[in-house]
């Protein structure tokens, strides 16, 4: 057990906001499918759906390769896009394979979700445009930081600096 009086580290988290703020970023999106009336659909469904739009019906590997998720990662989320009515898997060429592919419901409010798409990134921008320095270039900054040394490794030297650790 630790001791009542320890120190909490969750108390200092640099990047804390930022998910909080993605996530009311999210939640105000959530609130414009809310008022269109377009039940049961989460923020997080859309790229997956546009792309299976734009591209057809796809094996999860191929759609989680396509959006840069693991199959893992992807494989839950059809799950719940399917219990939320969003897709569904068909058969594939050769009954061995199966494909995600939109339903009738989703084909129904897809341009409503690639105007939403477009209307989003225009509000990004115009907010990174007001400030002094933008996300998009801050996501660039910490990719190129990274290549020169990764998180992981940046990670375990603090770690192998802290008895703690031992």
């Amino acid at each position: 057990m630790a001791h009542p009086h320890a120190p909490d580290p969750t108390r200092q988290s640099l990047w804390h906001p930022l998910r909080v703020l993605q996530a009311s970023m999210d939640a105000d999106i959530a609130r414009i499918y809310s008022d269109a009336q377009i039940d049961g659909l989460k923020p997080s469904f859309v790229l997956e759906l546009l792309h299976l739009h734009a591209c057809g019906p796809m094996t999860i590997t191929e759609l989680a390769e396509s959006v840069n998720r693991t199959h893992s990662a992807l494989s839950q989320k059809v799950a719940a896009m399917r219990t939320a009515g969003w897709v569904q898997t068909v058969t594939g060429e050769d009954a061995r394979t199966k494909k995600v592919t939109l339903t009738d419901d989703a084909r129904r409010v897809i341009g409503r979700l690639a105007a939403e798409w477009r209307a989003t990134e225009a509000a990004i921008a115009d907010l990174e445009a007001e400030i002094p320095y933008p996300l998009s270039r801050v996501v660039t900054d910490i990719e190129q930081a990274l290549e020169r040394k990764s998180f992981h490794d940046r990670i375990a030297d603090k770690l192998a600096a802290d008895p703690a650790w031992d």
